[in-house]
């Protein structure tokens, strides 16, 4: 499947050519939220309320946009975040997504509800490609043991541990749809099947271990040895907590308001969370974020990177790995001309002065 001209120029003309393309249950799954959806639209409009700074007559003959995470390089201050159920959004599924990560030289994040094991997405990329696990701590620890065995045994070069998931947020999308997984989607990174299920994420939240606490991220770092990315903070004392349980990076993360509506606005959170942690571990942003401008207004409140979920699946279900890549390219070329604008020739250089609240 291709792209129907004429091809899109920013990335949300995809999502009406993927709205076209999905199921209408599945296409409510993707781009509802819990609640009342006001976190959800909190997110976009957190970064309407900050005005960009830009300094003028600086030389900007030379602009990148390359950065580093947890020590690796990549192309742009943007990841793919780990979002399930993908080859419902296209039959090629996780392995396209990331291949088109891959095309444009940043992380792709493989969710624990993805329909390939670590190993199998290895397989189909290749040993230099960069990619990430999320993970969705169960029950069944010894399910998870033999997980994390085969994420880091497949070339995974971080851990990506989702926290803000002891039960489902009431989506009430799925459940006026009666949303269910399709009968033959694989989800082999679960003890057990949920296919078929209705309103699957409650069956979800019964596989997740419900009596974690700070402490077993101790277990987890000596189980695996991965760098531990922890997301789902939202406030400065968890930050300064999976700091001190050895946190190598953390998201600032409100599931793309699909857990606890009401909630702050990623971008809003964001602050609190750079002032507590004070370099002591990277921070990545993620939810709303849908512009070049939205990673410098992100960047500038002291996010090192930004994650994208549904931008990505709008490009995978429109056109494929060709439409998922396009999504990509449009972010990068839309950062580096923010940067120009700015007058910052990387994305370290652009910081506090370049923003401030709209009016």
């Amino acid at each position: 499947m291709t792209v129907s001209e004429p091809r899109p120029i920013n990335v949300v003309d995809y999502e009406p050519l993927a709205e076209a393309r999905c199921e209408p249950g599945y296409w409510g799954y993707v781009v509802g939220g819990a609640g009342d959806e006001v976190t959800l639209q909190d997110n976009l409009e957190a970064f309407r309320r900050r005005v960009l700074r830009p300094r003028m007559l600086v030389d900007v003959s030379d602009v990148t946009t390359r950065t580093t995470v947890l020590g690796a390089e990549i192309a742009m201050p943007l990841l793919v975040a780990p979002t399930s159920l993908q080859r419902v959004a296209h039959p090629d599924g996780e392995p396209a997504l990331a291949r088109a990560a891959a095309a444009v030289g940043t992380v792709y994040c493989l969710s624990s509800l993805a329909s390939v094991r670590p190993a199998e997405l290895a397989a189909a990329l290749g040993e230099e490609t960069p990619r990430w696990f999320q993970l969705y701590w169960s029950r069944d620890s010894g399910f998870t043991r033999e997980l994390l065995a085969e994420a880091a045994g497949s070339g995974f070069s971080a851990l990506v541990l989702t926290i803000d998931f002891p039960t489902a947020g009431p989506r009430e999308r799925d459940l006026r749809s009666g949303f269910s997984l399709p009968t033959d989607l694989p989800m082999p990174n679960l003890p057990r099947t949920l296919v078929g299920t209705e309103y699957f994420h409650a069956a979800l939240g019964e596989i997740v271990d419900t009596s974690l606490t700070w402490r077993d991220l101790d277990w987890l770092r000596d189980e695996c040895p991965l760098p531990l990315v922890v997301k789902g903070i939202l406030t400065a004392e968890d930050a300064a907590l999976a700091c001190e349980h050895g946190a190598a990076a953390l998201v600032v993360s409100n599931h793309g308001g699909r857990q606890l509506d009401g909630v702050a606005a990623t971008l809003d959170a964001l602050p609190e969370v750079v002032e507590e942690v004070d370099g002591k571990a990277e921070i990545y942003l993620d939810g709303g974020v849908r512009r070049g401008t939205d990673v410098a207004k992100a960047l500038a409140l002291g996010a090192r990177a930004v994650l994208i979920g549904r931008p990505a699946l709008w490009g995978l279900a429109a056109g494929g790995e060709e439409g998922a890549r396009h999504v990509l390219e449009l972010f990068r070329a839309e950062i580096e001309r923010a940067l120009l604008l700015l007058g910052c020739r990387t994305p370290d250089e652009v910081g506090p002065a370049h923003v401030r609240p709209r009016g």
